[in-house]
């Protein structure tokens, strides 16, 4: 005898007994009557302008992420009733991650962060293409960024970043620091290494890490570092000559205009010196120069950059500005003793004075 199929609200008690069994437990079982709809794999909903919105949710990815504690309705606040008769708004999760929470989630100033960026500006001025942070960290499969599979892990951000800013991605891509990321170096600085995270300001903000008068503090923070650059074979030389160069001076004193990195090695196209593409390359150094330096020509390349008089190698630069500190420093020895003498003579004179007055007063007593 052939028996007959079990009633569908049979196979919803056997999945929730099931759901007890899974990680996430007791929630996963109260979790049940969303994913009788959003459980099935390619549920979606075409709205009215034509956009597809994808619905399913895999609920084992979910039970992995970092929210696998977390209710459907912890998040999806608005959603009071099954089914839910409007589309639920989008997530806000100012909700848990804020100072001072007590639902565990981290103790930072993100959101707050998050609000005076270049991105939070533009949300609050209506632009609805502003990343939020679902775009970046990812909605239902979210990890930890050390994981390799979050979105913001340190070799994903590039990517990340690049669903927005695609052409800066290309660029960045084949760069010498995208190609040595590629490579799975881990100190290749990437995205948030030198835009900062949830901080993010345009260039033109004083507070921002690209800001003409903060980049070269920026760039230092790797290429000041000898323990990362020795092991590269990259020199560590380039921050302190170029602190100690005109540009750097001017820079320094708040002179914006100045040359800094970015100014001559570019933001993100960043090539080896012997590449025909860097800006830098012998080839190139005229029309580099050009931008500040109207008229540059070829004889810009021919002297070294980041020079250091302080290295033999800097030629006779190194013996002039040798021969200046032998110059300055024999000056100062002989200021010193002459000093010194006429001290010494003055000293001499005005005990032989006062010997000759106790002389005179002894004899008219």
């Amino acid at each position: 005898m052939k028996s007959s199929p079990l009633p569908f609200f049979t196979y919803l008690l056997l999945l929730g007994g099931l759901a007890s069994f899974l990680p996430g437990g007791l929630q996963a079982q109260e979790d049940i009557r969303c994913l009788t709809c959003h459980g099935k794999p390619g549920f979606k909903k075409t709205l009215p302008s034509g956009k597809v919105l994808e619905l399913f949710v895999d609920p084992m990815q979910l039970r992995l992420s970092v929210h696998k504690e977390r209710k459907c309705v912890d998040c999806h606040a608005d959603v009071t009733e099954v089914p839910h008769p409007t589309i639920p708004q989008k997530v806000n999760c100012a909700r848990c991650h804020f100072l001072g929470n007590d639902v565990g989630a981290p103790q930072l100033k993100r959101y707050q962060e998050y609000g005076e960026s270049v991105h939070g500006k533009a949300l609050a001025e209506g632009n609805t293409k502003a990343p939020v942070c679902q775009d970046c960290h990812g909605d239902h499969f979210i990890f930890a960024g050390q994981d390799v599979r979050s979105l913001v892990n340190h070799k994903n951000i590039p990517q990340t970043c690049g669903a927005c800013h695609l052409e800066i991605y290309a660029e960045f891509q084949e760069s010498v620091h995208g190609q040595a990321l590629l490579k799975g170096i881990k100190d290749a600085p990437v995205c948030t290494d030198c835009h900062g995270e949830h901080n993010i300001r345009k260039p033109q903000d004083s507070a921002s890490m690209v800001n003409a008068g903060t980049i070269v503090n920026t760039c230092s923070r790797c290429h000041a570092k000898v323990v990362i650059m020795e092991k590269y074979g990259v020199k560590t030389e380039q921050v302190a000559t170029y602190k100690e160069s005109f540009h750097g001076i001017a820079n320094e004193f708040g002179m914006l205009k100045a040359a800094n990195c970015a100014s001559c090695h570019t933001a993100h196209q960043i090539y080896p010196e012997n590449d025909p593409r860097s800006t830098v390359n012998a080839n190139n150094i005229p029309k580099t120069c050009g931008h500040c330096h109207p008229g540059a020509n070829a004889n810009f390349a021919k002297g070294r950059i980041h020079l250091n008089p302080k290295d033999k190698s800097a030629g006779i630069v190194y013996w002039i500005a040798l021969g200046f500190k032998i110059l300055t420093i024999s000056t100062l020895v002989a200021l010193f003793i002459h000093i010194s003498l006429d001290l010494y003579h003055r000293s001499k004179n005005r005990r032989k004075v006062l010997q000759d007055s106790e002389e005179v007063t002894k004899k008219v007593s």
